[in-house]
């Protein structure tokens, strides 16, 4: 049971699905949101997450997002998905490809970490802390090796800029000239 401030039961999620101009969206109601969001997901399924509201006001808010919501279910019908399985992630072999790509860049960029770390992670390639540890996405070995090398250099950079700076990224350009080709494949990848 959740509870809100004032100690009430707050009800759970309420998943529905809506039909709006011949558009399929998934909608879930959230009483403890505070704002409405639309997102087009990799596979161009619209979901709509909103507080407790009106029908009238879902309909004006997808009147409003309307055109928005065709163009980026036009963009993601344009680039499709690349699919890959997760077969075999977990690999001592899966992890030691990866520490070999790692050591390869920091010693080409002249760069060390204090240490490397493996997580899976939901939303998120990979991160580097102020502490100069790099934790990398499991999923990242089953990815192109220009995405591998684009998310190792990305991070690595950030051992020098801990932001996503102009000089940031110059300094991923300058050791992945193809950084705008793998950002583009890494955000159409659906793992299965």
């Amino acid at each position: 049971m959740v509870l809100n401030k004032q100690g009430y039961k707050i009800r759970s999620s309420i998943n529905t699905n809506l039909n709006f101009k011949e558009l399929q969206i998934t909608h879930i109601c959230k009483p403890q949101l505070k704002n409405s969001y639309i997102s087009i997901d990799k596979k161009a399924n619209i979901i709509l997450k909103t507080p407790q509201v009106s029908s009238t006001y879902i309909h004006n808010l997808l009147l409003k997002k309307e055109v928005w919501i065709r163009k980026k279910i036009q963009s993601t019908l344009s680039h499709p998905p690349l699919i890959f399985n997760l077969d075999g992630i977990h690999s001592q072999k899966s992890k030691d490809i990866l520490i070999k790509r790692v050591e390869h860049f920091a010693k080409k960029m002249g760069l060390q970490y204090s240490e490397l770390k493996f997580r899976k992670m939901k939303s998120r390639w990979g991160s580097c802390s102020s502490t100069k540890v790099i934790t990398l996405n499991k999923k990242l070995v089953k990815t192109p090796d220009i995405c591998v090398d684009y998310v190792i250099a990305h991070e690595l950079a950030h051992l020098v800029h801990m932001n996503h700076s102009k000089q940031f990224h110059t300094l991923v350009q300058t050791y992945i000239p193809y950084s705008a080709k793998a950002k583009e494949l890494l955000s159409r990848i659906v793992f299965e």
